[in-house]
C-alpha cells in the first residue's frame, strides 16, 4: 500500500491514475505546440520548395531536372547537419514528350483547336499525325457493347468526368482514372487508331493533365493523349452536332533506354532504439509539364522539414527518423520498390512510414494502412492533434512509394491535406510554386513532425 509520499511520486511520474495520464498529455501538447511554433515562425519548407520549383523545375525520371534535384536535395540535407545523408541507386524508365502536341477538331462548319498532352508512356503518332472519326464513350462496358465494327479505325474519346458529388476529391479521382490508365489498351483491342481521355480534373479549364498509362506487352500500341476538360466539353458538344466530325492530332514522345537515378535519404539516428525506423517521405520526380509544386515537391520539402524541426528543437528521438525522397513514383514506382527491397535485404525494422503526396494544402489528418490495433492506438492521439486541424484519422491509403513496405509489422500512413484544389493542378502545367500557400505548407510539415514525435515516443 502506498504512503502519501510514494503516492505523490507515482502521480508525478505518471505511473498511475487519470491525473498521471493528463500530465503525459500536457507534456505532449507542449512539445507539439513548440513544433508548430517553430514551423510557423522559422519553417524552411516554403523557401526550399521555391528553389526546387523555380531553379530546377520539372523532374521526370531520367531527365536532367531529376538529376539536378537529386544532387541539390542531397546537398540541402547535408547542410542541415543530419546524422547521415546518402543516395540509393535505382534504375528508372526514361520517357520524353518531344515537341508540343497539337490537336484540331474538324467538323462540317469549320475547325477548332483543342489542348491535349501525351499520356506518360504513350507512343507517338508520327510526324504526319492521325486523323480519324471520333466515337465517345464513358465506360469500358459501353466500349465493349459498341464492338469492333463501330470502333475500328476510329479515335476513342473517353469522356467520363470525375464525380462532383464526392466530398473527398480523391474518391472522384479513383472513380475516373481507370480510363486514363487502360483506355488505349482497351480501345486497341477493338481496332481503334488512337485514344483521347478527358483530363482528371474537377474544374473546367484549358489545361490538359498528363499521367501514366499502360499497354499490353504484346498488344497493339496506339497513341493516347489527355484533352483538357474544356476541350472535352467542346468535343462532346460538337459530336452531338456533327457525329461525322474528325479529330486530327500529332504528338511525338519516345521511350528511351532506362537510366540510373537515386532515392535521396537523410536520417537522425535514434538514441535508444536506433534499429527501429520511422520514415517520412515524398517523391522527388514530377511530370514534365510544370514545376511539380504540389505533386510532389511539397511532400519532399515537408519530409525534410520534419528532421529540421527535430534538430531546431533539440528533440533527440529514441528511434531513427529517416526522410526519403523517392524517385520515379509517377511512371514506375521504381524508387519505392528499390527502397523496400533494400530494407528487406538489410533486415531493417520499420515501425511506420508516412508519405506526403496529396499536395501542400491545409492539414486535415492521416489515413492509415495498419492492423486495427495500430490504427486504434494512433486514433487515441487525436486529443493532442485535433487542435491543429488533424481530426480525420482512420483507415485509408498510405501512399504509392511506401506501399512496397506493406506488412502487419508496419503502419503505412498517408498525410491528408484538404483535397478540394489538388486536382486543379495535378499533372498539369499550372502545378507551379505560386499555387502553394506558405502557411498551409509549413502547417503540413509540422503536422507530420507532430505525428512522428508521438510515434517515436510511444511506439506502435
Amino acid at each position: 500500500m502506498f504512503n502519501s509520499r510514494k503516492l505523490k511520486l507515482a502521480l508525478a511520474l505518471g505511473f498511475i491514475s487519470l491525473s498521471g495520464q493528463a500530465q503525459t498529455s500536457k507534456i505532449d501538447s507542449l512539445a507539439i505546440r513548440k513544433i508548430y511554433d517553430e514551423a510557423l515562425a522559422n519553417g524552411k519548407s516554403y523557401e526550399n520548395l521555391q528553389y526546387l520549383c523555380t531553379q530546377i523545375g520539372p523532374r521526370l525520371s531520367g531527365s536532367e531536372g531529376a538529376t539536378k534535384a537529386v544532387n541539390w536535395t542531397k546537398q540541402l540535407m547535408e547542410g542541415m547537419g543530419f546524422d547521415r545523408v546518402y543516395l540509393q541507386e535505382v534504375t528508372v524508365p526514361h520517357w520524353v514528350r518531344g515537341e508540343k502536341e497539337k490537336a484540331k477538331i474538324k467538323y462540317k462548319n469549320g475547325s477548332q483547336e483543342v489542348q491535349i498532352c501525351a499520356l506518360g508512356g504513350s507512343v507517338g503518332t508520327g510526324k504526319k499525325g492521325i486523323k480519324a472519326p471520333v466515337i465517345e464513350v464513358k465506360t469500358f462496358e459501353e466500349l465493349q457493347r459498341l464492338g469492333r465494327e463501330k470502333v475500328q479505325g476510329k479515335i476513342v474519346f473517353y469522356n467520363r468526368p470525375m464525380n462532383q458529388q464526392y466530398i473527398d476529391a480523391f474518391d472522384a479521382y479513383s472513380g475516373a482514372v481507370d480510363q486514363r490508365g487502360s483506355g488505349a489498351l482497351e480501345a486497341a483491342k477493338l481496332g481503334a487508331v488512337g485514344a483521347i481521355v478527358r483530363s482528371m480534373n474537377l474544374a473546367i479549364d484549358d489545361y490538359p493533365h498528363t499521367g501514366g498509362m499502360r499497354y499490353e506487352e504484346n498488344g497493339t500500341k496506339i497513341p493516347s493523349a489527355a484533352i483538357s476538360t474544356l476541350g472535352a466539353e467542346t468535343l462532346s458538344r460538337l459530336l452531338k452536332e456533327d457525329p461525322d466530325l474528325q479529330l486530327e492530332f500529332t504528338m511525338n514522345p519516345q521511350t528511351l533506354p532506362e537510366v540510373p537515378s537515386h532515392n535521396v535519404i537523410g536520417e537522425i539516428k535514434g538514441t535508444e532504439f536506433p534499429d527501429e525506423i520511422i520514415v517520412v517521405g515524398g517523391h522527388l520526380d514530377s511530370w514534365d509539364l510544370a514545376q511539380g509544386a504540389h505533386d510532389d515537391g511539397s511532400g519532399c520539402m515537408q519530409a525534410i522539414e520534419v528532421l529540421r524541426l527535430m534538430k531546431a528543437l533539440n528533440i533527440k528521438p529514441k528511434r531513427t527518423i529517416r526522410a526519403v525522397m523517392f524517385m520515379n513514383e509517377e511512371n514506375g514506382n521504381r524508387g519505392g520498390r528499390k527502397y523496400a527491397e533494400l530494407a528487406t535485404t538489410n533486415k531493417e525494422k520499420h515501425l511506420a512510414a508516412i508519405e506526403s503526396d496529396n499536395g501542400g494544402f491545409t492539414p486535415r489528418g492521416f489515413a492509415l494502412e495498419a492492423t486495427p490495433a495500430k490504427i486504434e492506438k494512433v486514433k487515441k492521439w487525436q486529443d493532442v492533434l485535433a487542435p491543429y486541424g488533424l481530426a480525420e484519422i482512420g483507415p485509408g491509403h498510405g501512399g504509392t512509394d511506401i506501399g512496397p513496405l506493406r506488412s502487419d509489422n508496419i503502419a503505412l500512413i498517408g498525410f491528408k491535406p484538404d483535397s478540394q484544389r489538388y486536382f486543379v493542378y495535378h499533372h498539369a502545367a499550372n502545378d507551379t510554386f505560386d499555387k502553394v500557400n506558405r502557411r498551409e505548407l509549413e502547417l503540413g510539415g509540422a503536422s507530420m513532425a507532430a505525428l512522428v514525435y508521438l510515434l517515436d515516443k510511444y511506439g506502435l
